[in-house]
């Protein structure tokens, strides 16, 4: 067996899902120092995160926010992928809708930081929380 065949396929999403935190991050840090630079705005004078949201548009602040929607509901996708791991509960099923999700929390991302055309990412935010709630479902059909 190869190393590449013993990685659970359940830890793949939930890596990618550790990597567009990343990407978010990195968007969100290059827009607010490119901004912050450029306007010549020194970074003790938004040492809050209300100073911030003053000082920067909107726009420029929308991957901040994104960056914090991250730490919402993902969280419970890395505990419902744990716990599939854990178990060996992991079915292609459950594998499809990780990836589901990751895809939709991808594009939710994508625009909230660019765009953020409201309707749009909810639709995306919606469909990802759908098939986290369908994962979450079948680990508690499992328990009872």
């Amino acid at each position: 067996m190869t190393p590449q065949e013993l990685i659970p396929p359940m830890l793949r999403p939930m890596v990618a899902m550790m990597v567009l935190t990343g990407v978010v991050w990195l968007f969100m840090y290059a827009r607010r120092l490119g901004y912050m630079t450029r306007h010549g705005i020194d970074a003790q004078t938004v040492n809050t995160p209300q100073k911030m949201t003053q000082a920067l548009p909107e726009g420029v602040e929308f991957a901040s926010n994104n960056l914090k929607n991250l730490f919402e509901l993902p969280v419970l996708f890395y505990a419902v992928c744990l716990v599939l791991i854990q178990l060996g509960w992991a079915t292609h099923t459950d594998v499809t809708a990780a990836w589901v999700f990751v895809g939709l929390r991808a594009v939710h991302s994508a625009v909230h930081c660019t765009i953020n055309i409201v309707m749009l990412r909810f639709i995306a935010y919606l469909g990802a929380s759908l098939a986290l709630w369908f994962m979450l479902g079948r680990v508690v059909m499992r328990l009872c």
